[in-house]
């Protein structure tokens, strides 16, 4: 796909995301909603942050932070637009998000309560975001930073896969008396 040609792909992924908002029907993050939509179909990372800006630009859906992350709402203008405009998005695709969106959302729910992922800053400095998530609430925080790429992945890769065991011993060195 390519972000300046063929306005009936960008436009068909536009109302897609939207879509898929209405089918969430609450607040969602930036990584959660861009996991949702790379379940559907194959998009760049850098093409969906386009279409967001887009539909934020046109105030089809709203934006706020919290917990130094980015969520997203369909306004409603945003569900105008998707009424006149869903029958842009093919059936199969339609069919795809009906049928396997409440299995993938619950999938999505129960794999993102534990979320670590790295952001560069420049080439040798990453910073570091381990979390836990319950409900929409961050209840544990850890963040750092490290020198490499491989030292952020190996961080998070950690993370998500031994946040179980990681989590109590951190609390148990934190409660414990010196």
């Amino acid at each position: 796909m390519k972000l300046t040609s063929d306005d009936e792909t960008l436009a068909e992924n536009k109302v897609l995301i939207l879509y898929i908002l209405s089918k969430v029907a609450k607040p969602i993050s930036n990584h959660a909603l861009l996991s949702l939509v790379l379940t559907i179909t194959d998009m760049n990372y850098f093409y969906f942050q386009q279409f967001l800006l887009d539909l934020l630009e046109n105030g089809y859906i709203s934006q706020f932070e919290k917990d130094g992350h980015s969520f997203y709402e369909m306004t409603s203008s945003g569900k105008e637009t998707l009424e006149l405009t869903k029958n842009i998005v093919p059936g199969i695709i339609k069919l795809k998000v009906d049928n396997s969106f409440k299995k993938e959302l619950e999938n999505f729910e129960n794999d993102h309560s534990i979320v670590a992922e790295y952001t560069p800053r420049s080439e040798n400095y990453f910073d570091i975001s381990c979390k836990i998530v319950e409900h929409n609430e961050t209840i544990f925080e850890v963040k750092t930073f490290v020198g490499s790429k491989e030292q952020a992945k190996e961080i998070v890769y950690n993370w998500q896969n031994h946040a179980n065991e990681i989590y109590p011993n951190i609390l148990k060195i934190l409660t414990k008396k010196q």
